[in-house]
């Protein structure tokens, strides 16, 4: 339901710092302010999905921007370019630190704010939703004293959380550790972290150099965005220190296929490259409208393929009053690759991507999809979420489709077809599909 506000009572400050607070209050990840002709939307993104929430009058909409313009030290006066501000404030006793940013269209100035909540960082790498297995990948992926370890998924898909709970792992007096970001996101002491201006020529590339002249043992990078960033990490990363940066791919083995493309000598990622982590994230259900369903076919096999389990019922949410749509919250799905020996030679030898990929999933590396799946047994989330998120290979896509299309066609009404009269037209094999679809 939407939210109402008395406009012309509630001074524009009260109204954005409700609007604010209300959003930290329920979880939210981002709060979108989006100009249509006659008013403006006021939307929450809650466990990834957005939710309407208010709707701002004409009369209201330039004041509410303007106010978050001067909260998040951009130029009111500009209207035509595109802006990066940031606002650090305590609301009702809720500190809150976010990132926004404006951009101009063709109805108004769309602002979207990122609510920064690292505090699963603070909690440590056991409370990432890491499965016993991966976690014990990952312990040994951070205990290496060089190489690079790649941490991948979209945007929003906890990256910077997963990196800066490693990083507070091995934040310890023993080491030096240096991170360049952009923008820095997470204070965390004892550690020399650097923002990237390029305005100044302050890049990646540039900073890294001088990074690797300040006696460095463990390096983060915010993200390997170009050809000689990754160059330089890499380097960086065979000269005796550990490097941990992100990177924009889905898998594990789209990250190797990445950092080829980017003019990385196979033989230097072959020696380098000690692990990659790939994350999603996914709807967790709501506990309290929890309830257990019939597992259908196509569920059954899928299961059946990638875990070798035999289910017969699944879990799902119905939705209540504290939950949206029946989630809430968000879980990580991993896929974590330790980088074999096999896989090394493999990599530098230019092995195909589909052997490599046999390779790769051969051993005791679990997919994003058998990670998913293993959620959805434990009623962590739902099977719907996975396939959601979860680009499935030919053979699973296949199942689903033989399992549908059989469906549809036991729900098709038999019928007979009347044997051809001479007044009648007899039609083929696929035009008789066709009528009768």
């Amino acid at each position: 339901m939407l939210k109402q506000f008395d406009f012309t009572k509630m001074p524009i400050t009260d109204v954005v710092n409700e609007i604010i607070y209300n959003a930290a209050e329920s979880g939210a990840s981002d709060i979108h302010f989006d100009p249509i002709e006659t008013n403006m939307k006021v939307r929450f993104r809650i466990d990834g999905i957005l939710v309407d929430y208010l709707v701002v009058p004409d009369s209201v909409k330039k004041n509410l921007v303007a106010r978050l313009k001067i909260l998040s030290g951009m130029d009111i006066t500009e209207s035509r370019l595109p802006q990066d501000g940031a606002i650090k404030t305590v609301i009702k006793d809720v500190n809150l630190d976010m990132r926004v940013s404006s951009l101009p269209t063709n109805e108004g100035e769309k602002i979207v704010i990122r609510i920064l909540d690292y505090s699963s960082s603070s909690e440590g790498i056991e409370n990432l939703g890491f499965t016993e297995s991966n976690l014990v990948k990952v312990k040994e992926l951070i205990k290496e004293p060089n190489g690079i370890i790649l941490v991948t998924g979209a945007t929003g898909s906890g990256k910077s959380t997963t990196v800066y709970s490693i990083l507070q792992r091995l934040n310890t007096s023993e080491v030096n550790l240096v991170t360049v970001e952009d923008p820095v996101e997470m204070s965390i002491d004892g550690i020399n972290q650097i923002q990237v201006n390029s305005e100044i020529g302050l890049t990646f590339a540039n900073v890294l150099r001088s990074i690797l002249r300040q006696d460095p043992d463990i390096i983060m990078i915010g993200e390997i965005r170009d050809t000689e960033t990754a160059k330089i990490a890499v380097r960086a990363s065979i000269t005796g220190h550990l490097v941990l940066s992100t990177l924009h791919t889905n898998n594990a083995l789209n990250t190797i296929e990445r950092l080829t493309d980017m003019d990385v000598e196979r033989y230097l990622l072959a020696s380098s490259l000690n692990g990659v982590i790939s994350q999603k994230l996914a709807r967790r259900l709501c506990p309290k409208c929890m309830k257990k369903r019939p597992a259908i076919d196509y569920e059954k096999k899928i299961v059946k393929k990638n875990l070798g389990i035999d289910i017969e019922e699944l879990a799902y949410s119905e939705g209540c009053d504290e939950c949206v749509a029946g989630y809430k919250g968000r879980i990580a799905l991993h896929e974590v690759l330790l980088i074999t020996q096999e896989i090394r030679d493999a990599i530098s030898n230019g092995m195909a991507k589909d052997d490599l990929r046999k390779l790769v999933y051969s051993g005791d590396t679990k997919t994003l999809l058998q990670d998913g799946l293993q959620k959805v047994i434990e009623n962590k989330t739902s099977i719907e979420e996975v396939l959601r998120l979860v680009e499935l290979d030919d053979e699973d896509a296949a199942i689903i489709m033989q399992v549908e299309q059989a469906s549809v066609n036991t729900q098709l009404p038999t019928q007979t077809t009347p044997t051809p009269t001479p007044t009648q037209t007899s039609v083929s094999g696929e035009d008789e599909e066709m009528l009768e679809i």
